[in-house]
Formats: structure tokens, C-alpha cells, sequence
């Protein structure tokens, strides 16, 4: 009991540590930097250009398409496995999906360059270059897929089977059973695989880094065929593994006040999943 204990209050004991060791950092930033830079054309922190609007916009940018493919695919599968597949073929398919989830994301990032974006982006967009959000997009929705298919399958599963029986019982067939039973009854789940998949998208780093184009710093676009910056993105290509980040002098600082908005972010969509799970949960 003990031990258990001691782990649960190691754990929050770290996260305030984080917390703490970014607000200090992003306050002197937030006091130092002049506000015109935070609503700059672009995102050049070198140059003393912080336009936060780039950044966010990319982030949300990257995210809505990610959301847009591991949606569909990931809420598919999860009713496939849950409901149509026979135990055979979820035996090979549950681990297809668990080994996609242990990919490296690099290697996801690379595919999306090499393949993703030539192939898909750019059949789409004859402007768009091999460096683009779209691409990035689709290669962070090729990573959140797992985990949406994971979560909403488990939510799927445990809909009581007399539910399904009471449905069957008066007549109703498969697909009505699915859509119009199943569904609406494990929809707590559904909602926060959606949101644990955004956030996930959100603070996704490796694919945007190598695949979005922004990784000297990016002009604000609401185009998603060009290249783009979004937080984690920025925040890792200014960095590098070293506090000695040439440039303007507050270009360090604003690494921490990166990192503390995204936090703000993701915990806002936790939150807020958490409220509603607790809000539309049905016990059974």
C-alpha cells in the first residue's frame, strides 16, 4: 500500500516540478519580450520574431488533419474488432494495430516525406512542396490511429452484451445494432479516444520537425500544402539538445514559454474529456 503510495506521490511530485521549472522561465519571457513580437508575421525566434499565431495555427493545422485519418480508421477498426470480426482474425489484427503503435515516429516522419508526401500531397496539390503540413498531418494520423482504435474498442467491448441481445430480440440487424445501441452506449469512450488522440496529436515532435518544412522558423499560412512550424515542432528545432541557442537573447527563454502553453493546452483537453466522460458515462 505503501509503495503504491509513494508512487502516486513521485509522480505528481515530478509533474509540479515541471511545471514549476517552466513558469519561471516563461514569465521573464512574457516580461521581457516586447508584445509586438508575439503577433510577428512568423516564427523566427532567432530573429526576435515570436508570432505565437504561427505556431498555434500549424499545431491546430496538424492536428485537424491528423484527426481528420485516425478518426475514420481508428473508430472503424475499433468496430470491426469489437463487433464483426471473429476471434481468429482479431487475433492478427489487435497486434497489427499494437505493433503500428510501437513504430518509431522518426521512421513514420521519414515515410511521410519520402512517400506521403510525393505520392498523396503532391497528386493533391501540383504547388505543394515535399515539405508541407498536409503531409505531416497525414503522417501524425498514421500514429494516433492506434491509440483511437484502442481506446474506443475497449469502450465497444464493454457495452453489456444483453444490450445487444435486446436489440437482436426485437428485430433489429447488425448494422442497426452497431450504430444505434452499441454506439450511443460506449460514446464516453468514443469522445476520449477522440481527445487523447488530439492531444496526442498536439504534442506530436518528430514527423512535424522532419516533415512540415519549419525548421529554421515559418511565415504564418492557413495553407496547409505549405510548409509550416507548430509548437513542438519550433520548440525542437530551436533547441537542439543545447541552452546555447544563438540568436536574439530571449530565444531561449521562449523555448519555456512554448512548452508551457502547450502544457496549458493539453491539459485544457484533458480536463475537459474528463467532464464529459464523467458527464455522458453510463453504468451498466
Amino acid at each position: 500500500m505503501r509503495t503504491f503510495q509513494a508512487a502516486a506521490v513521485v509522480s505528481i511530485v515530478i509533474s509540479a516540478l515541471i511545471v514549476v521549472s517552466l513558469i519561471g522561465r516563461a514569465v521573464s519571457f512574457m516580461t521581457e519580450v516586447n508584445p509586438a513580437d508575439l503577433a510577428a508575421g512568423g516564427w523566427f525566434p532567432r530573429r526576435s520574431m515570436f508570432g505565437l499565431p504561427t505556431i498555434v495555427t500549424g499545431s491546430v493545422i496538424v492536428a485537424g488533419i491528423a484527426m481528420i485519418v485516425a478518426a475514420p480508421l481508428g473508430l472503424g477498426a475499433a468496430i470491426y474488432l469489437a463487433e464483426y470480426a471473429r476471434p481468429r482474425v482479431r487475433k492478427v489484427i489487435k497486434p497489427v494495430l499494437e505493433i503500428l503503435a510501437g513504430i518509431p515516429s522518426v521512421v513514420v516522419g521519414v515515410f511521410a516525406l519520402s512517400w506521403i508526401s510525393p505520392q498523396i500531397i503532391g497528386r493533391l496539390s501540383g504547388d505543394a512542396g515535399l515539405f508541407n503540413m498536409a503531409a505531416a498531418g497525414i503522417g501524425v494520423g498514421v500514429l494516433v490511429t492506434p491509440l483511437v482504435a484502442s481506446v474506443a474498442e475497449d469502450s465497444f467491448r464493454a457495452v453489456p452484451m444483453s444490450l445487444r441481445e435486446a436489440s437482436y430480440g426485437l428485430g433489429a440487424k447488425k448494422r442497426s445494432t452497431t450504430t444505434k445501441i452499441v454506439f450511443p452506449a460506449a460514446i464516453s469512450g468514443v469522445v476520449a479516444s477522440i481527445i487523447l488522440g488530439v492531444s496526442r496529436a498536439i504534442g506530436e515532435t518528430m514527423v512535424v520537425l522532419i516533415v512540415a518544412g519549419g525548421t529554421g522558423g515559418a511565415e504564418f499560412t492557413l495553407n496547409p500544402f505549405n510548409a509550416g512550424q507548430t509548437m513542438t515542432g519550433a520548440m525542437a528545432a530551436l533547441a537542439r539538445g543545447s541552452d546555447q541557442v544563438r540568436g536574439a537573447d530571449q530565444a531561449f527563454p521562449s523555448l519555456f514559454f512554448v512548452g508551457l502553453l502547450l502544457f496549458l493546452i493539453t491539459l485544457t483537453l484533458n480536463v475537459v474529456s474528463e467532464r464529459y466522460v464523467r458527464r455522458v458515462r453510463q453504468k451498466y
